[in-house]
């Protein structure tokens, strides 16, 4: 019987194709892109709860020099953004924010949005579906659906989703009641 012979064994040679450049190009492409939609969604927005009970109110920092005030029976969301995104829930709630406050606020009724800088307000929730906000110091931007309005120092308005209402001079002691 006769032995085989070895197989022989030869050098490998590259052979370039555009076919297997592109596909590898379309896979790397497709993993970085995968790679960056992790890393983008994987950072959520901070939210942060504030509510009170009964006999309860609370007063806090919700960012360097923005002060909040919560009424009993309030609550707000705070999402931690550019700018400050505060959501209130039900109740009522006081804000001071001191001329230098590195970051501006907003603040959503409803479908109400309201814009300030730099001003003393307050913000109260009827169980009706319409609010009440009054200015101590500054002024504030409100957007409802029918416009944007300012209101300025030590003047009250009723709003709802869609329009202002009794726009008028309040007394200082009248903005917050419930605030010491």
């Amino acid at each position: 019987m006769q032995e085989p012979d070895p197989p022989v064994i030869q050098p490998f040679t590259f052979v370039f194709s555009w076919r297997r450049f592109s596909l590898h190009c379309a896979i790397m492409g497709f993993c970085v892109l995968l790679g960056l939609m992790t890393w983008y969604f994987a950072k959520p927005h901070s939210i942060r709860f504030y509510e009170t009970k009964s006999e309860e109110q609370l007063t806090t920092a919700i960012a360097p020099d923005i002060d909040m005030a919560l009424d009993t029976y309030s609550s707000v969301a705070v999402k931690d953004s550019q700018p400050l995104q505060v959501e209130l829930l039900r109740g009522n709630v006081y804000f001071d924010i001191r001329k230098n406050a590195t970051n501006t606020l907003e603040v959503k009724v409803g479908n109400v949005i309201i814009k300030d800088t730099g001003t003393r307000f307050s913000i109260r929730m009827h169980k009706d579906g319409s609010s009440n906000i009054a200015v101590a110091d500054g002024h504030i931007k409100i957007h409802v659906a029918s416009g944007v309005y300012q209101i300025n120092t030590l003047e009250q308005a009723d709003f709802d989703d869609a329009r202002i209402s009794k726009h008028r001079l309040v007394a200082e002691h009248d903005i917050a009641p419930w605030h010491h």
